[in-house]
């Protein structure tokens, strides 16, 4: 299968394993532990039935909507992902333009491979930028200052990765950047000659929004073991405040997954928090995103914008989170296979795949637009 015979966002996933180092692909893929709540994620959405409706006048329909005020094709963003740039050369330059020529918003990892001034040259529209809170404050208002630069137009502030999941296939497969020379990773990377070329030609090979600031990996196992000494165990709803008196913009916290500290966030003053446990990446045995969504979003009410984030592979994963209190969606993992299987033009199909779904599964539940969509379009609600 290729590229443009790919109809669904498990083909561009396909794709995307064969294409790209096991190391790579995997980090993508798996989640932390036992990886329960990862499977849990995409599980607990497909439980969720729609209520077919028929006999509807559809001919006139929309799914676009607005996003902390700012109008967007569709209740979709690309979520922060880490090492972006290892699974296609310039990854995080080519997602952030297949989502500006998609309509749609893209959010920046700190720990991304292309830099947060790398991305604004490779765009016209204003990005996210996803900001870890490492132990150097200075540094990490330094982060701050470099979005605000940017005309970054929101910073999301990851609160669930003070301390690190353990991820028993990023240790078994040595997961480092640059990749290490080891055997077994040499001989996955002859056998992927496109990806490997994409990789050199790129314009970085390490962390662009951490070169002159990052300690020397030397000596270092694993990129968790660096992660574990440099991001800070203390973050505390205090310094949210410290962030908003840094940062001038929109605020956007991300990691919520339970009612009372949605509430504290909303009593932060942030335009919008994200329902997410990190991809089923962090604590293993947590809830799903989506049982937890209707409950969040009932208790923010309309203070707070509610974007959900966890296991979304489909329009229909995102009609019901829509259905259930969210604003939007945030896509990680699809977005990933979508980039690995093809780069930029991988990144617009499987934009491209979740909206037609959207599409389709609004018409036959009767719904013409985003504002008709709510929980009666869903069995048993």
């Amino acid at each position: 299968m290729n590229l443009k015979e790919a109809t669904s966002i498990e083909d561009l996933r396909e794709i995307h394993k064969r294409r790209v180092p096991r190391a790579f692909f995997e980090y993508c893929d798996r989640g932390s532990y036992s990886e329960q709540t990862l499977r849990a994620n995409s599980a607990d959405l497909q439980k969720i039935e729609f209520r077919q409706r028929v006999m509807v006048d559809i001919s006139a329909r929309s799914v676009e909507t607005t996003i902390l005020g700012e109008k967007v094709s569709m209740p979709l963003a690309i979520a922060p992902t880490g090492l972006t740039g290892m699974q296609h050369g310039d990854g995080e330059m080519l997602g952030a333009r297949a989502a500006e020529k998609e309509g749609i918003p893209f959010c920046l990892s700190t720990m991304s491979i292309c830099s947060i001034e790398d991305v604004k040259s490779a765009t016209t529209r204003p990005f996210w930028f996803q900001l870890y809170v490492m132990k150097d404050r200075g540094f990490t208002k330094s982060l701050v200052e470099r979005a605000i630069a940017a005309k970054c137009s929101a910073l999301v502030l990851t609160l669930d990765l003070t301390v690190q999941g353990q991820r028993h296939r990023d240790i078994k497969n040595g997961l480092a950047v640059p990749p290490k020379v080891k055997l077994a990773n040499v001989l996955d990377v002859m056998t992927k000659p496109a990806w490997a070329m994409s990789v050199l030609r790129g314009k970085r090979k390490t962390f662009g929004n951490l070169d002159g600031w990052l300690p020397d990996m030397k000596g270092v196992k694993s990129l968790s073991q660096w992660i574990s000494g440099q991001f800070d165990a203390s973050l505390n709803w205090k310094d949210v405040a410290w962030i908003r008196s840094i940062w001038p913009g929109k605020l956007i916290l991300k990691g919520i997954l339970d009612v009372e500290d949605a509430k504290i966030a909303a009593g932060t003053g942030a335009q919008a928090i994200v329902v997410s446990n990190h991809g089923g990446r962090q604590l293993d045995g947590a809830p799903s995103s989506i049982s937890v969504l209707p409950g969040i979003a009932e208790a923010v009410g309309s203070k707070t914008e509610v974007l959900f984030d966890g296991g979304v592979r489909s329009g229909q994963d995102v009609m019901r989170a829509i259905a259930l209190g969210a604003r939007a969606c945030l896509i990680g993992k699809a977005f990933l296979h979508g980039l690995g299987a093809g780069g930029e033009e991988g990144v617009r199909r499987a934009i491209d795949i979740i909206r037609k779904e959207m599409e389709v599964t609004m018409v036959l539940t009767g719904r013409r637009n985003l504002a008709e969509v709510d929980r009666t379009i869903l069995m048993g609600h």
